[in-house]
């Protein structure tokens, strides 16, 4: 008797190969066949007409904070995703002393807009090194795996104190220090090593986060700690200027260890096609002999503004300002006033810079997120506010505003900050389709009063292989492989990603017809009533975790059978030998 039969799924395995109807049996957290099963099971789960699918591995997430105290780790958890990567651009929480905890929750919060009181009440430090981190995460119980890298800020502020977080130059001592903390890291069963060389990345004193101007020295000194320990991602989120002299060292460090080094890749609004030149340097330097990847993203960096996030483009206008510290409820009531509404609109927006120009006054990048419940993260020049201002004659400051006002003033309206110069997803395909790239940057945990992409493993099935209607759409098999058998590969998780005998046992059952992405919400569920954006989903009939099914039917079970992953997971010797 198996623990578990999946019977009469479409079974999109994982490894692109053509969908096939077929049953899965599973036992002992392990998938023992595919295929016409018979016998009976302690349980079966029907899937006539649905998608059977590897669960998904999400590389790209800063839950780092959040996992010391939620054992769901949500949104992601609601997506399919049966194990994430943490510690990405270089911050985290390990190792540190004590004098340095309230700094590195200032970091995490500048970085990522995680709320600093919710890390402040929510993490009980009871570690000082990364293994000891992994120790205290190793006795937690959880709904799904997790797996971390060592973050350059937090181990450039151990062992270089002050001079390390004001970014001065590391003396060969520290960056042997450094080495020597990565090393151990690893060996523990840290999947890699993370840094940030992007000014995009400010603590929350506006200071550029430590590592963003780390010499060659102390990359090449910390990535030999990775070669010296045999395994490990190199992982950096980098304007890439100039770009010759980071991929000089990038496939320097490649070539020798023999290990991975990735990057983020996202389009730029002021060098539309720099992704393309970035892509081909990727290519040179493959062919040198090094194994450097881009990560990339489905769909553009999109900020959702609301009455709620953290920016929104009456957020510097004077009355509005004095308002905002009214609990919601009070200011909703002052905001629907006809009179309050007349003086937001007269006011003159504070300056904020060209950035913040962008976010609160860029009309022609505005556009209302949900129409008839249907989310449009595509949208045209067309449909933009401005456009809809202008076609009507109105203020399109007041278009906003009244968008805003929709459902009971918990409208959104969406801009698309990155990715999205051209107004449509043609050269995110191009990307995708890309050897070279793999899928990536959910930032699950992260952006919470702004931003919520975790719902990109989502987003994949429900726009990418059915609904878009702008362009192409993308394979079912290709895109299953994508968020599986890819992601994993590039951290070494060899076990899991693909629905075939011997791999480990994370499993989707979807309803793809039915699959569906729910608008954002903003909630305040984090410890100290903390604020954050939220998206469900519709569709996901059953997601199974080790063989133990953890959602059914959108609603958790209670089994939380996640376990914290260490280090490099070997595939079955049957896999090998398919392969």
């Amino acid at each position: 008797m198996h623990d578990l039969i999946i019977r009469g799924g479409k079974v999109v395995d994982g490894t692109g190969a053509p969908a096939r109807v077929a049953d899965v049996a599973i036992d002992n957290g392990v998938i023992t066949q595919v295929g016409d099963v018979a016998g009976t099971a302690r349980r079966e789960i029907d899937a006539s007409g649905l998608l059977v699918t590897p669960g998904f591995v999400d590389i790209h997430t800063h839950y780092d904070g959040q996992v010391t105290w939620d054992a769901y780790l949500s949104p992601s958890c609601w997506h399919g995703v049966t194990t994430v990567v943490m510690g990405n651009c270089g911050v985290g929480f390990a190792p540190v002393r004590a004098d340095k905890r309230d700094w590195l929750i200032e970091l995490m919060e500048g970085v990522e807009d995680i709320p600093g009181s919710a890390l402040a009440e929510g993490i009980k430090w009871n570690w000082e090194s990364f293994p000891e981190y992994l120790d205290s995460l190793e006795k937690q119980a959880r709904v799904l795996d997790v797996a971390t890298q060592v973050p350059h800020g937090s181990v450039r502020a151990y062992v270089m104190g002050e001079r390390g977080a004001r970014n001065e130059a590391a003396t060969p001592e520290d960056v042997e220090a450094m080495a020597k903390i990565v090393r151990e890291g690893v060996e523990a069963g840290a999947l890699g090593f993370s840094t940030s060389r992007t000014m995009l990345h400010l603590s929350k004193d506006g200071e550029p986060v430590p590592g963003t101007f780390a010499n060659k020295a102390e990359l090449m000194g910390i990535g030999r700690a990775l070669g010296a320990a045999g395994h490990g991602v190199f992982e950096m989120a980098s304007d890439m200027t100039p770009a010759e002299d980071e991929f000089m060292w990038m496939k320097e460090l490649s070539a020798e260890t023999g290990l991975p080094v990735t990057y983020a890749l996202l389009q730029s609004p002021t060098q539309p096609d720099k992704w393309r030149d970035m892509l081909a340097l990727t290519e040179d330097a493959r062919r040198q002999g090094a194994n450097v990847t881009a990560q990339i993203a489905c769909r553009p960096t999109g900020m959702v503004l609301g009455w709620q996030s953290t920016i929104h483009p009456f957020v510097s206008r004077p009355t509005y300002a004095a308002l905002a510290r009214l609990p919601f409820a009070e200011r909703l009531v002052e905001l629907k006033k006809p009179e309050v509404r007349a003086q937001i609109l007269a006011d003159k927006p504070k300056d904020m810079g060209v950035l913040g120009m962008i976010m609160t006054q860029g009309f022609d990048r505005m556009f209302r997120l949900e129409t008839d419940g249907r989310l449009d993260y595509e949208p045209s020049a067309g449909d933009s506010v401005a456009t809809l201002a202008a076609r009507t004659g109105e203020n399109p400051a007041a278009v906003v505003y009244d968008m805003l006002m929709e459902n009971d003033g918990r409208g959104y309206i969406y801009l698309p900050l990155l990715n999205y110069t051209n107004f449509n997803f043609d050269h995110i395909r191009e990307m995708m389709e890309h050897p070279a790239t793999v899928l990536s940057l959910s930032d699950g945990g992260a952006h919470c009063g702004v931003i919520c992409d975790a719902s990109f493993p989502t987003y994949m099935l429900t726009h990418w292989v059915r609904d878009r209607s702008r362009g192409e759409r993308l394979p079912l098999e290709q895109v299953v492989r994508m968020q599986t058998h890819d992601t994993a590969r590039l951290y070494g998780l060899n076990d899991r990603g693909v629905i075939a005998p011997g791999m480990k046992a994370d499993v989707n059952v979807i309803d793809l017809d039915a699959l569906r992405i729910l608008a954002p919400e903003m909630v305040f569920d984090l410890p100290a009533d903390g604020r954050r954006m939220i998206q469900r989903s519709e569709g996901y009939r059953a997601t199974i975790v080790n063989g133990v099914v953890t959602f059914e039917n959108g609603e958790a079970t209670g089994e939380l059978p996640g376990k914290l992953v260490r280090g490099v997971q070997q595939a079955p010797a049957a896999r090998v030998a398919a392969e």
